[in-house]
């Protein structure tokens, strides 16, 4: 195979540059003429990986998309596929991104598809943008035949996923905004209110309640040593980072994380829900079980949870089954056990998987949202007995005072 670079022109009367390879030029033109282009150059040219490739085939500086841009460019996609060519559709979607980071990655995409390349391959030149699952379930469409289908199957799982995100952040939003703002109060309390009353206690010649000076000494604490209480957290901050780089330390966290009564039932039903939304969409895309599960398991970021995903794939390559390898991994929820097996009995594993998704993200909806309301005003409580308690040993020396003036 050679490479050409090209001249031509579309039947909107546009010029289009391109790079193409093929046995030679008479087959080059001959592939250019199927995709309706008028061909005014072609000569022998480089492929574009060779030319301008960085120092040690290094891409560095590429942009990237980000999730919201990569759904909404799956959605378009797979719109636009049902009814124009694929090469047409990403020209279109090129010139409606208003984003430039996001019109230069598809622009490289669509550069790829123009030189011949199919559409896996072409997004592989963008890795940093479409990962190995999404590449590989446009793959499976490009084989089959069954590319709008698979498309609008990655964007309803993408859109799914991002509406669990953002569920999550928005629960989490209020307590962590209440949480820095009582911090704040207390801070500003202990470091600014607290000196100055206690300024009026040093002339008194009377011991100050136990409480009092329990708080004083707080605040001494903070007015003299912030700088050095903030070096300290922030190195006890930076140690416990490179302590989980540690693969032992972070199996141990993690783990440790899954035990926790209430964090640990929200990520079990969070990983158990993603992957099982994930591996019914591959199923139903006629992606091998066997590589849905390791294309998944990349994609974990709980040690506990990918080392349970890990033992899985191992499993099934042995030849077992996927609910029996669920069960013995001890980490994911018996109804999703449950299902998946119902699923392999009745030869419907992508419709199980689905309806397990549905159920967990159901329950992770109910879950967060109770554990929400019980939080905020826990948090709100707390903040008050700190208040409350520092108002207090304020009054106790003013009681004090008036008990012996009254005597």
């Amino acid at each position: 195979m050679a490479d050409f670079d090209y001249l031509a022109i579309d039947t909107r009367g546009q010029e289009t540059r391109g790079h193409i390879a093929a046995a030679d030029i008479a087959a080059a033109r001959a592939v250019l003429d199927r995709r309706r282009l008028y061909v005014v150059r072609i000569e022998p040219g480089s492929a574009p990986a060779a030319r301008g490739r960085p120092l040690f085939g290094l891409q560095l500086g590429r942009p990237k998309m980000s999730g919201k841009q990569l759904t909404l460019f799956t959605r378009q996609l797979a719109t636009l596929s049902r009814v124009s060519p694929l090469e047409e559709s990403l020209r279109t979607i090129t010139r409606q991104t208003e984003q430039e980071k996001v019109r230069d990655v598809v622009q490289h995409v669509h550069a790829g598809v123009v030189e011949g390349r199919r559409l896996a391959d072409s997004m592989s030149r963008e890795p940093k943008s479409f990962p190995p699952l999404y590449r590989a379930m446009v793959a499976a469409g490009e084989s089959s035949g069954t590319l709008p289908a698979i498309l609008e199957r990655l964007s309803a799982l993408l859109e799914r996923q991002a509406e669990i995100r953002g569920k999550l952040l928005t629960a989490l939003a209020y307590p962590i905004i209440l949480a820095l703002v009582a911090t704040g109060v207390v801070a500003a309390l202990m470091i600014f209110v607290v000196p100055q009353v206690v300024e009026q206690f040093d002339t008194v010649g009377q011991e100050l309640p136990l409480l009092t000076r329990i708080v004083i000494a707080i605040s001494d604490l903070l007015v003299g040593w912030w700088w050095l209480m903030l070096l300290a957290f922030a190195a006890g901050i930076a140690g416990f980072i490179m302590a989980l780089r540690q693969p032992p330390i972070r199996l141990a966290f993690d783990t440790w994380l899954l035990r926790i009564p209430l964090l640990g039932r929200l990520l079990r039903d969070l990983h158990a829900a993603r992957m099982a939304r994930t591996l019914s969409t591959m199923v139903a895309s006629r992606l091998p079980l066997l590589e849905g599960l390791v294309l998944t398991a990349g994609t974990i970021y709980n040690r506990r949870l990918k080392a349970a995903s890990d033992e899985i794939t191992d499993s099934i390559r042995s030849g077992g089954s996927l609910s029996a390898a669920m069960r013995r991994a001890g980490v994911f929820p018996p109804l999703l056990t449950y299902l998946a097996a119902s699923g392999e009995a009745a030869g419907q594993l992508d419709e199980m998987l689905e309806r397990a998704a549905d159920y967990l993200e159901r329950e992770f909806d109910r879950f967060t949202a109770t554990a929400m309301s019980l939080l905020e005003p826990f948090i709100i409580v707390i903040m008050g007995g700190v208040v409350a308690t520092i108002v207090l040993s304020i009054l106790l020396p003013i009681l004090q005072l008036n008990t012996l003036a009254g005597q």
